[in-house]
């Protein structure tokens, strides 16, 4: 199956990684844009918007973990970085700057082909918004102070929440009402820390129960949708 409607900006100052890149994603039957800067990449996005972009981190000038942070304030466009394998920080950089997946140097292009789809189905499966980092939230009872990682019940007792379960929470509420995959929940919370990795979701949501729900049994904040994951079932209330 080709991806005929699938249009890539390439971004690296290697033009032997760009072009060998581009006749692969071609012969695929995908349209690519070449850039080998920042610069060249703003004349591209002026004319025209892709899909998605491959951004190398290492080039000169303007470095690529700069660039990524720059388009999450001006577009909305899905991005994959390519890495070198020494540069773990900067990996971890780029996905805590918005960056939608990496790829280490040297990468098998049928590989990155197969990540610019799938990141591309999340893309478009879930709407891009911007992360809920400080505020209060009210729901079923619950005051979450977001920023502080407080969380209070109406009887003025306080609940503390790993990592784990915070960054967790933040994720359904911020796509309240929204059917979320254990896959998409993972892709969602690994930009901000790296705790919900090393656990299941399902362990993190069950832990979340016992302390939210008044029947962890039969939940009416954390919804299980059978075949499809969970949902954040409550209604919010954003406070400033």
């Amino acid at each position: 199956m080709t991806d005929h409607k699938m249009h890539i900006l390439i971004v690296d100052d290697d033009s032997d990684i760009r072009l060998s890149l581009a006749r692969y994603l071609s012969r695929c039957g995908v349209r690519c844009t070449l850039a080998g800067n920042g610069k060249e990449l703003d004349q591209m996005l002026y004319s025209s918007t892709p899909d998605l972009i491959v951004l190398d981190i290492m080039m000169p000038g303007e470095n690529g973990l700069s660039i990524c942070r720059r388009l999450q304030q001006t577009h909305r466009i899905p991005i994959i970085l390519l890495t070198a394998l020494t540069e773990e920080t900067d990996r971890i950089v780029g996905l805590e700057l918005g960056a939608d997946d990496y790829l280490t140097k040297p990468f098998n292009p049928r590989e990155l082909l197969a990540r610019a789809r799938s990141v591309l189905r999340r893309s478009q499966m879930l709407p891009r918004r911007v992360p809920s980092t400080r505020g209060i939230v009210e729901f079923a009872g619950w005051t979450f102070d977001v920023a502080r990682k407080e969380i209070v019940g109406s009887n003025g007792a306080s609940v503390r929440l790993s990592s784990g379960e915070h960054m967790l929470l933040v994720s359904l509420i911020e796509h309240e009402g929204l059917t979320l995959s254990r896959e998409q929940l993972l892709d969602i919370t690994r930009g901000r820390e790296t705790q919900l990795f090393d656990r299941s979701v399902d362990n993190q949501v069950s832990r979340l129960r016992r302390k939210l729900e008044k029947d962890p049994k039969n939940p009416q904040i954390i919804v299980t949708d059978w075949g499809g994951g969970y949902r954040f079932g409550a209604e919010c209330k954003w406070k400033e």
